[in-house]
């Protein structure tokens, strides 16, 4: 770099002074250079080490809003029917927790197709498959997944409709808190045996647990206890996969669980609220998909049933079950 001439006011060409003016510049250069390299590196590291943007930034999403699970749309690969032979005969069996499901389906399908005769059970989702498999049914309403064996057996699924597990207390339970995903694990494990344990009253807890053949006891052993098996001193265990029966029996010391959609109305009975979440919760810990079973190859009646979960009538009667 070549300096630019330099006058001195005295107008005296003193090699001294333009040496220490040319210092001085050369200092004042490399303090700018500094300067602006350390304003630059600092800016670079603060940025580096600033969280990136998240929802909770974005001013469209206040803060503490709680946003409802989208409830997705299910379809499948059977075309919708436009009609079908009078007296067509369809037998439904399977899940408790997809009974309204089934009567809402069941119901705007014959509204279209009058002649049709559809007949409904809920005797649990294990029991729903099994006649499936010995053919006494023509679908099998699960609130699981199929297991490797039974799709070995000629088994296929179609989703129905998205599903909650809600753990669920009496009104006169005097605990009036939430759980996290631990503490749920730890009662229905044994490991928690007494409310005061978790914020309530010194009192022992019943935990109520439905039966093997139930696809919710099944859901809720892989979901909320992690593959353990329901244990503990004081666990109920119940014979039939009822949840009318178990909600008459918490008191007010109990705890059971059920499909949302079956306790979200009633008014015996408080949902608990896991981690601050509620089962209307995108970010819900405990959810799952409802759906029906049939065997290979379906008949024209299962076709016609499968095909109708993809008309808009079929859609609004599952939104208007849950």
């Amino acid at each position: 770099m070549v300096d630019a001439p330099t006058t001195y006011n005295d107008g005296q060409d003193n090699p001294l002074r333009k040496m220490s003016q040319k210092n001085e510049t050369v200092a004042l250069i490399l303090a700018l250079v500094l300067t602006g390299g350390l304003v630059g590196g600092g800016a670079w590291w603060l940025m580096g080490r600033s969280p990136q943007p998240t929802a909770a930034d974005n001013p469209t999403s206040p803060p503490g809003t709680v946003t409802a699970n989208p409830s997705p749309t299910f379809t499948n690969n059977f075309t919708i029917p436009t009609a079908i032979p009078n007296g067509t005969q369809l037998w439904i069996d399977g899940s408790t927790s997809m009974a309204q499901f089934n009567l809402a389906i069941a119901d705007s399908f014959k509204s279209q197709f009058p002649g049709a005769v559809i007949t409904l059970q809920a005797r649990g989702t294990t029991e729903g498959i099994n006649a499936l498999i010995a053919g006494q049914i023509d679908l099998a309403a699960s609130s699981r997944k199929l297991t490797p064996q039974e799709t070995s057996q000629g088994l296929e699924s179609v989703p129905v409709a998205p599903d909650q597990l809600a753990l669920v207390v009496s009104i006169n339970n005097p605990f009036r808190g939430g759980l996290t995903t631990a503490q749920a694990q730890g009662i229905f494990t044994g490991q928690i045996t007494n409310w005061s344990e978790v914020g309530g009253p010194n009192q022992p807890i019943r935990p109520f647990n439905r039966p093997p053949v139930s696809g919710t006891h099944t859901t809720f052993k892989e979901m909320v206890l992690q593959g353990q098996d329901p244990s503990g001193p004081n666990l109920v265990q119940m014979e039939r996969d009822e949840t009318t029966g178990m909600l008459q029996q918490l008191g007010n010391d109990g705890i059971g669980y059920a499909t949302a959609q079956q306790v979200a109305n009633q008014q015996t009975v408080r949902i608990v609220p896991i981690d601050n979440l509620n089962p209307l919760d995108a970010e819900y810990p405990y959810q799952r998909t409802l759906y029906y079973v049939y065997k290979n190859p379906p008949s024209p009646a299962v076709e016609a049933f499968l095909g109708f979960l993809n008309s808009p009538a079929a859609k609004t009667a599952i939104q208007g079950a849950k």
